[in-house]
């Protein structure tokens, strides 16, 4: 543990230099750049809301986020979704990606992973601008009444869970990507049904109790759940958070001993 800290002090520039990196390579070539950041989960937001709200009929009605417009409920759920997506299949990437200089130069391998994690987190955070713009308007077209308590300021906590859920699977994924490209495939299927089962665009009050149980059983449900309960101004709630936090640090804690295990192995196969 003494070593991983030295490291990372050590390399902390170069973390920060290849954060920088990635963020730049999303956008490269882009006449908006940066702007993407909040007009796609806008969009989205629009789409979905059009799709699932007025087409057939949804709103909050009846469920646990009464009084919530449907735009903001799915905006919620999309961004915490689009970050978990993007940031496990940038760490899946990262050890192939960054091949050529793994071969050269020697740097801490989980530096590479982190990076792809923590620059689509860093994007993530810009992209929360949307979400408070998007509520503002509500509230200022008269069409939601925002609960200002102190469980808003609780919604750190399920980001936190998401982050760290994010970096343990994407360990995972970048150790097993390099032995089996067919990784990428298979998790892309696994992505699709993650969404479905995240109650991005569903309310699960309206689900029978066996088909609750098995979306509750997704931590990234647990995770959005939370992060909207808090927004929202709800508590949180105890029995999903410490599914998904025992969760992610079981998960964080495998990924870093596969990675560390097979590390030495990479270069034999990149």
């Amino acid at each position: 543990m003494i070593q991983f800290v030295n490291n990372f002090r050590k390399y902390f520039y170069l973390l920060g230099q290849l954060v920088k990196k990635n963020i730049k390579l999303r956008y490269r070539r882009s006449y908006l750049g940066m702007l993407w950041t909040l007009i796609e989960p806008l969009l989205t937001m629009i789409v979905l809301s059009v799709v699932f709200g007025s087409m057939l009929g949804r709103n909050s009605t009846d469920s646990a986020f009464d009084g919530v417009p449907f735009p903001i409920y799915v905006l919620t759920g999309r961004l915490l979704y689009s970050f978990f997506s993007s940031a496990t299949n940038s760490a899946m990437r990262a050890i192939r990606n960054n091949g050529a200089m793994i071969k050269k130069v020697y740097v801490p391998k989980y530096i590479y992973p982190f990076s792809g994690i923590l620059s689509n987190f860093v994007i993530f955070l810009i992209s929360l601008i949307v979400l408070v713009g998007v509520m503002i308007f509500f509230v200022a077209t008269g069409s939601y009444k925002a609960p200002l308590n102190g469980y808003m300021f609780l919604s750190i906590v399920p980001l936190i869970n998401l982050f760290v859920l994010a970096m343990g699977i994407g360990m995972i994924l970048s150790t097993l990507c390099v032995f089996f490209r067919d990784i990428e495939y298979l998790w892309s299927v696994m992505l699709m049904l993650i969404m479905y089962c995240s109650a991005i665009f569903y309310f699960v009050d309206r689900m029978s109790q066996n088909t609750q149980m098995l979306v509750k059983a997704n931590p990234l449900f647990c995770v959005i759940n939370n992060f909207r309960r808090t927004l929202f101004g709800q508590p949180l709630d105890m029995t999903l958070l410490a599914y998904s936090s025992i969760f992610a640090v079981v998960t964080l804690a495998v990924g870093m001993f596969v990675f560390y295990k097979k590390q030495d192995s990479f270069i034999l196969s990149i």
